[in-house]
């Protein structure tokens, strides 16, 4: 497969646009913004351990049941104003050449999607990141993360200066040392910033990312404790989004949809008067 690997480096990018669904565009009048986490697992429904084995060809070739499973998670995201997509495939034989980020944007509605590729094997898979939003973001980064290839952050900005809010969309290495690598470059993004959101699939439990990582002097604030992962006999609490302690929780709930193998993780937050009325007009 060497042949498919090609040299990352960091991008600056503008989202892709849905014209027909600006419509959609703009927060709810009372501040508050609706946040969605899911490890999508290219569409595939796992619901044993054992299905790791006798479905693990649905990883190299299409099956009939993922454009349904695709639908369902279509249907559950246009719930939401901001969405942070792991395991996505960005086009390949296994998904039917179909974009899963792009494909969930028309789903859901959103005018705003960005898809970070980030294991390109050519034909056979696209291994990629998402982010889907509501808001037009000012400002969009891709990163690759340090460590074996494969692994990515995608950093959104949303309004200006200060009170800009920053998103940073993540799916981590498994390995603790990597991890540690990765997210000690993720704390050197944000740092300097005040409103900060960091969504994903993060291997990790949120003690471990808040009182032992490079991220244990941001103060950040892990609403959501409940596992994620297995879907179908959650153990482990695998997925997370962070907050800082700026942005006031108003809602947290690991949604019980077991359409992957992992559980998606939902936050609504009230943002700072000043970010929702200065620095995110809604476009015209």
């Amino acid at each position: 497969m060497g042949r498919f690997r090609s040299t990352r480096s960091v991008g600056l990018h503008q989202p892709q646009v849905n014209e027909h669904h600006l419509q959609a565009t703009g927060l709810p009048a009372d501040g508050r913004l609706r946040l969605l986490s899911f490890n999508i697992q290219v569409g595939i429904s796992t619901e044993r351990y054992r299905h790791y084995v006798t479905r693990s060809w649905q990883h190299l070739l299409p099956h009939n049941g993922r454009a349904g499973n695709l639908q369902k998670i279509g249907e559950l995201l246009g719930d939401f104003d901001l969405v942070a997509l792991q395991e996505a495939d960005g086009g390949s034989l296994r998904s039917g050449y179909v974009n899963q980020v792009e494909h969930l944007a028309q789903l859901g509605a959103f005018p705003y999607w960005y898809q970070q590729l980030n294991r390109n094997l050519g034909r056979f898979a696209q291994h990629s990141n998402g982010v889907l939003s509501r808001l037009k973001p000012q400002h969009l980064e891709d990163h690759p993360l340090p460590g074996p290839a494969g692994r990515g952050a995608i950093l959104v900005r949303f309004g200006e200066g200060e009170d800009a809010l920053i998103v940073v969309v993540m799916h981590l290495a498994l390995g603790a040392k990597t991890r540690v690598r990765q997210l000690a470059y993720i704390r050197e993004l944000i740092g300097g910033y005040r409103h900060q959101v960091l969504m994903g699939d993060m291997n990790t439990h949120a003690s471990d990312l808040l009182e032992h990582s490079p991220l244990r002097d941001l103060g950040l604030v892990a609403p959501q404790v409940e596992a994620t992962f297995p879907s179908w006999r959650p153990q482990r609490c695998l997925d997370h989004i962070l907050l800082s302690p700026s942005l006031a929780l108003e809602r947290v709930e690991v949604l019980a949809q077991p359409i992957s193998d992992h559980l998606p993780v939902a936050v609504e937050i009230r943002l700072p008067d000043a970010l929702t009325v200065d620095t995110l007009p809604i476009p015209s």
